[in-house]
């Protein structure tokens, strides 16, 4: 990839797309700020920077151009835009997938929004501030990921990576660009899709008065279509449906769906499909789906948190499939909805969840930048039916003697089930936990024997597991149960790096592997109390060696004994 190549081309939201827009990716000016003051330099208003860099990639990434390493505490990006006059007709949307962490954009030497987050969406309209012909764009982020304040998933307070935490990502990440709106518009939409009774209801935002027109269609075939009249503000309509194509796991059936609004036309699509939890099952459509998910960081070699290419986001799904698993959790990341897309079209199950590690969650300080972000990133995801969860918090260990806030904690999981009452939430994956409709455990534990007796009386009806956090979590009896982390065997059999590392004792041979792989899998699918499981990890992440697969996707041993091991019919299922 050159600096004279566009990445990442594709639209980054074909869950929401419009004809008229303009992907900005590709070269742009760049500069360092390590002592963040730009600001008073008066950067904002440049019309150029020295260095160049490839967007989207993270300065960090060798992607980028520049593979620069150590803590960055600022940075600056500089392009021009020609726009039409026919252009600012309607209205004009500049839109960036993510930026980590603290954003400030200038159009044309004036303030056009702030964001903080590092890890959802966001869009800043700029109509009244552009001009038609050229426009200068200017973006400004802070990064600090060694703030408690701040949540920064597994991205290192170090200089160096170490043990689970990698090489960080500041400022663009993702995709940006501009879309081109009539006056009267659909700003979002929310589905509501009953395959019971085979209607999608839609909530819709519009701007103006008009009249909102919905058509789904399946392959290609008109099945149904309703409108409603709006004066702005909310609309809802019910659309039943035709014929019933139920999404399922490892069937992605999705209609598509187009909104029509004025002269507004939406490109989008949903899937048929409800998740409901009943006593220790957990049922996909009224069938109890036992969840066979893989931990995956979405990290990648050469471009850090941002995949070079979007192959490189489906073949991580094929991969994951290949092995035999059927979903994941995207864990301490918030992934991008190119990829959720994917996950939608394959059937592939998987939990939400924020970035919540960096955070120190004693702190009431803490959670107002988290709230804002979790808020956003469920309300931005709600509509992907291969979302099947979500879980704001990993491992809320405490800080410094201090113990987690609690009532913040809970208040968390209340808000989430506010947003979202479609789905389970899981309060803090593994501990401690507060307020959930799950409660998993993270097991380590690489001997087999030991790991089976920790389960044993749970999965027999005598009684419960042994939770090495009971003194402040407590498991109720009859809660849907499973174990969201396990494994994590290190498997780096020509492995050389002194820094290497994974969970317990990594075995000596390849048969030992197989064996201890095979008798932690099989306790967990055998348990007909338990709904799923999640094994660490999909692929090594830098000196982390513990993948199915190896950091550059090529894998570790023949992944049909991990296709045959996991895919075998759980004793929870139907």
């Amino acid at each position: 990839m050159t600096m004279e190549t566009m990445p990442r081309p594709e639209h980054p939201f074909p869950q929401f797309e419009r004809k008229n827009w303009r992907n900005l990716n590709g070269t742009w000016d760049f500069a360092f700020d390590m002592n963040r003051s730009g600001l008073e330099k008066g950067f904002a208003q440049r019309t150029e920077f020295e260095e160049k860099i490839l967007v989207p990639f993270c300065p960090e990434s060798d992607l980028s151009g520049i593979g620069y390493k150590d803590f960055i505490p600022a940075v600056w990006y500089h392009r021009t835009l020609e726009i039409t006059e026919q252009e600012l007709e309607g209205k004009v949307y500049l839109h960036f997938g993510a930026v980590d962490y603290d954003c400030r954009v200038f159009v044309n030497g004036k303030e056009a929004g702030r964001h903080q987050g590092g890890y959802v969406s966001f869009a800043f309209e700029i109509s009244t501030l552009l001009q038609a012909g050229e426009n200068h764009l200017v973006v400004y982020a802070e990064d600090d990921t060694r703030s408690p304040l701040q949540p920064t998933g597994k991205q290192s307070d170090r200089y160096a990576s170490y043990a689970c935490s990698y090489t960080r990502t500041t400022g663009i990440w993702q995709t940006v660009w501009l879309e081109f709106t009539p006056e009267c518009h659909v700003k979002n939409a929310r589905y509501y899709p009953n395959y019971k009774t085979g209607t999608l209801t839609i909530v819709a935002e519009v701007l103006g008065e008009g009249t909102l027109q919905a058509q789904a269609s399946y392959e290609g075939k008109a099945c149904g279509a309703a409108a409603a009249e709006a004066g702005g503000g909310t609309v809802s309509l019910t659309l039943p449906l035709e014929e019933i194509h139920l999404w399922e796991a490892g069937a992605g059936r999705l209609y598509d769906l187009e909104l029509t609004y004025g002269e507004d036309r939406v490109k989008s699509y949903f899937g048929l499909r409800e998740v409901k939890l009943d006593g220790y099952r957990f049922l996909v459509n009224g069938k109890s789906v036992f969840q066979r998910l893989v931990l995956d960081q979405g990290f990648y070699p050469d471009g850090i948190y941002t995949a070079p290419t979007e192959e490189a986001l489906v073949r991580d799904i094929r991969l994951s499939l290949a092995a035999g698993f059927n979903g994941a959790r995207l864990h301490q990341k918030v992934f991008e909805p190119r990829f959720l897309y994917h996950c939608d079209r394959l059937g592939y199950l998987v939990w939400g969840e924020m970035a919540s590690w960096g955070l120190d969650h004693s702190e009431p300080e803490a959670f107002e930048p988290f709230l804002n972000e979790w808020t956003e990133s469920v309300q931005r995801d709600f509509n992907h039916p291969a979302i099947v969860g979500w879980c704001p918090f990993n491992e809320t260990w405490d800080c410094q003697g201090r113990k987690q806030i609690d009532g913040l904690l809970a208040l968390t999981y209340r808000m989430t089930k506010r947003l979202d009452p479609t789905r389970p939430c899981i309060d803090t994956s593994g501990n401690f936990h507060v307020e959930t409709d799950i409660f998993d455990v993270h097991d380590y534990e690489q001997d087999v024997a030991a790991f089976a007796e920790t389960y044993r009386p749970f999965k027999e009806g005598t009684g419960l597991f042994f939770d090495r956090f009971a003194e402040r979590q407590q498991y109720q009896e009859g809660q849907p149960m499973f174990v969201s982390e396990y494994g994590g065997i290190k498997w780096a059999a020509d492995s050389q790096d002194e820094k290497a590392w994974g969970y317990g004792n990594g075995p000596k041979t390849l048969k030992e592997y197989q064996q201890r792989y095979q008798g932690l899998t099989d306790e967990l699918l055998d348990n007909p109390r338990m709904f799923g499981f999640c094994y660490t990890q999909l692929t090594d992440v830098e000196q982390e060696q513990n993948g199915v697969y190896y950091y550059d996707r090529t894998p570790k041993m023949d992944v049909e004994f991990f296709r045959q091991v996991n895919s075998r019919k759980a004793a929870i299922e139907d």
